[in-house]
């Protein structure tokens, strides 16, 4: 049943933050296309953002709508807390239609239902799964309308977390603890990346003795020799090397919620000069936590870490940390508040972030993470790992 995830009065306070937010921006009702926001507002999950999906705000509705394909209907019952009356459903023939037919036509049915279709719709324009045929056909489906850009106008209500939702995190912040010990664990000389990530794919989903774990909204990365300067690459055929280093990034996940953790490993005897880039990092990230608090900026916080990393002759411009939560592939960040120079967003108790600094030089590079929560006092760091450079010496 839906509320075995949140209760009927957790989605309450949520659409009242977010009406109070198209208030604000003077609109009639709010297209949510992000599979995330669509979750955080009515609970729906399932693996159907590969078709057009939306669930719709209304000011004056006090329930959401979903909008979806047939066949996903039933999966909006299942796990979603709305009434009959609030699940809408196009045929199949709007599914990749080779006729002139798209799944917005009929959204823009539904919002004619709404009494909206002359009033001011917000739609999220830079969302992943919002198109740029979606924008056109509810434009041209719907003349009357105005139609607004609101992409971050839930994430924005995402950012401060719930009671409820932080023990999720904090429950994949236990899964993430398991798959990070499994990835070290399989890392050897030999070994080929795609058992190590089966080791971690195993531990993310088996979870713990007490809960199981969901699939992440990113998969396990692994860059490593010498790709360790370039994030974002996954696993191969290679085999490992001594003289390797392992950079591994994942994130368990409860309920579509993450707690992500990345560590670095070396196959070997790590080279001097890599154990002193780690320890620096460590510090720079140990000064980072240590300044969070509510009121503090985020480009603060960055500060403190630069701090640290300039009195060894370094720089580094990239961000070092961003909101992050609730998630559906390709992504768990939020798309709202960045720790890096420039960024005035104050921190606020309940926000989390993913604090994922590095260091890549010519011939070394070292990365660790942490994920937090931003406390009354302070920062809660939500997993519980050694803050070290690992080897399989």
């Amino acid at each position: 049943m839906p509320g075995d995830v949140f209760s009927e009065d957790e989605y309450e306070r949520r659409i009242e933050r977010t009406k109070e937010r198209m208030r604000e921006e003077d609109l009639d009702a709010l297209v949510v296309s992000d599979p995330a926001n669509m979750n955080y507002l009515s609970g729906y999950d399932g693996w159907s953002f590969y078709v057009h999906q939306a669930v719709v705000v209304t000011a004056e509705r006090d329930e959401p709508v979903w909008i979806g394909r047939g066949q996903d209907a039933n999966g909006a019952r299942a796990t979603t807390f709305l009434s009959e009356e609030s699940i809408y459903a196009y045929s199949d023939d709007h599914v990749h239609s080779p006729y002139d037919l798209h799944p917005t036509d009929y959204f823009a049915e539904v919002l004619e239902a709404l009494d909206v279709d002359d009033g001011r719709i917000g739609v999220e324009m830079d969302a992943y799964y919002f198109t740029a045929k979606t924008y056109t056909r509810l434009k041209s489906n719907l003349p009357e309308a105005e139609f607004e850009d609101a992409t971050l106008l839930v994430n924005w209500v995402r950012a401060i977390k719930s009671d409820e939702e932080l023990d999720y995190m904090r429950q994949a912040a236990r899964i993430s603890e398991n798959a990070m010990a499994a990835g070290l664990d399989a890392v050897g000389e030999g070994v080929p990346e795609y058992e190590v990530a089966a080791e971690i794919y195993d531990a993310l989903i088996r979870g713990t003795d007490d809960f199981g774990g969901d699939y992440p909204s990113i998969v396990p990365l692994m860059p490593s020799g010498d790709h360790t300067g370039t994030p974002h690459l996954t696993w191969t055929d290679r085999r490992f090397e001594e003289g390797d280093p392992v950079i591994i990034e994942l994130s368990g996940c409860r309920h579509r919620y993450h707690s992500p953790l990345a560590r670095t490993t070396f196959v070997g005897d790590p080279p001097e000069k890599l154990s002193e880039t780690s320890e620096i990092v460590v510090e720079g990230l140990n000064a980072a936590i240590d300044a969070v608090e509510p009121g503090v900026t985020c480009e603060e916080v960055e500060a403190a870490w630069r701090d640290v990393i300039s009195s060894y002759g370094i720089e580094k411009e990239e961000r070092i940390a961003y909101s992050m939560g609730l998630g559906y592939p390709p992504d768990w960040g939020e798309h709202t508040a960045s720790v890096r120079p420039g960024d005035t967003t104050e921190l606020q108790e309940g926000m989390t972030f993913h604090m994922i600094p590095g260091i890549w030089q010519d011939d070394v590079g070292t990365e660790l993470s942490e994920t937090f929560h931003v406390t009354s006092d302070g920062a809660e760091v939500l997993a519980d790992f050694p803050r070290e450079l690992f080897s399989t010496r």
